[in-house]
């Protein structure tokens, strides 16, 4: 197990502390999903971006919005609709008059991707077209437009939602987009005092007072300190075994994924089961990754790389009860 340098040990308490003081503020506003946030922090900490799946009405929308208030940074929601077009998220080249020379020009009106955190609202309403658009910006950081590379500023993160019902007349996301996201989320409804709770909060007076908690500057310094974190390698082993584990061609993949799997997660999926274990253990106060980090996040970094095959649907096993049974084996 690593020691901690003394030099870091005041940036692992502060990485703890802004932390839990996150946690604290936001759930002045949003009532349970303490997981949800969790991995929601832990994905951006990491320099990732989410996939959130819920049915409408539970808070997805106000849950990262909350969560930008509480970190001071730019927020931006698109609404994802079969007619947006990429000039939509991107911007757009428009002519400009110099009214003292009387000479155009092209003047590049930046789009809601400009923003610090985006929410990218029902994602699969719109074309592959346009959502190829935002996957650039979320693998490469700049935009490409009219020839020209726009940087888009640090921390960048993308939270995008879909809506598992309704599906008449949407784009689902393909496999090979799906993987740029690190996390895949699932916002189940709330427990029964938890909506109680809700309920009586939005339907009194008063508003509560959101507390900015750190600034753009800091979050990219937190984000450095996540690559610092050093992994033993028993535990790099073992999540790099369990990835491997998910393709029904490998040698050591267990007979139930040959039968019931088509399709394994690629090398991605370790790097983000390793940067996520990172972030949540410095989110817990501790220097080095276990397999305890690796295990309470394989379920979002592997649910979406994964694809069951007509075996698995019809005797009823998700991706999520294929996931704990290779957990099962660790």
């Amino acid at each position: 197990m690593s020691t901690i340098p003394e030099e870091s040990v005041e940036a692992v308490d502060f990485f703890r502390e802004s932390f839990d003081k996150i946690r604290k503020e936001v759930g002045k506003v949003i009532v349970g999903q303490e997981e949800i946030l969790d991995q929601l922090l832990i994905c951006l900490f990491s320099r990732g971006h989410c996939v959130l799946i819920g049915v409408p009405g539970l808070a997805k929308t106000l849950l990262i919005r909350t969560v930008s208030q509480t970190l001071n940074l730019k927020f931006s929601r698109i609404q994802f609709t079969p007619d947006l077009m990429p000039g939509d998220i991107t911007g757009t080249e428009v002519i400009e008059d110099d009214r003292e020379t009387g000479k155009k020009s092209f003047k590049f009106v930046k789009g809601p991707i400009f923003a610090n955190i985006v929410l990218a609202d029902e994602i699969n309403r719109t074309p592959p077209k346009t959502q190829a658009a935002l996957l650039e910006g979320m693998q490469e950081f700049h935009i490409t437009t009219a020839g020209h590379t726009y940087p888009l500023e640090p921390p960048f993160f993308v939270l995008a939602t879909q809506n598992p019902i309704e599906q008449e007349g949407t784009y689902p996301l393909p496999e090979a987009q799906l993987d740029r996201f690190m996390f895949n989320l699932w916002l189940d409804y709330p427990s029964l005092d938890e909506e109680k709770d809700i309920v009586s909060q939005t339907t009194s007076l008063g508003e509560a007072q959101i507390n900015a908690v750190l600034n753009a500057e800091q979050i990219v310094e937190l984000q450095d300190l996540v690559r610092e974190v050093p992994v033993p390698d028993g535990v790099l082993k073992s999540a790099v075994e369990l990835v491997t584990k998910t393709r029904p061609q490998s040698e050591i993949a267990p007979e139930f994924i040959q039968k019931y799997m088509s399709w394994g997660a690629g090398p991605r999926a370790s790097q983000y089961l390793i940067l996520g274990g990172k972030a949540r253990a410095l989110s817990r106060g501790r220097y080095n990754v276990s397999e305890d980090d690796i295990r309470a996040l394989a379920k979002p970094v592997l649910r979406h790389r994964i694809v069951n095959n007509y075996a698995a649907e019809a005797e009823g096993l998700t991706a999520d009860k294929l996931i704990e049974m290779l957990l099962d084996e660790m």
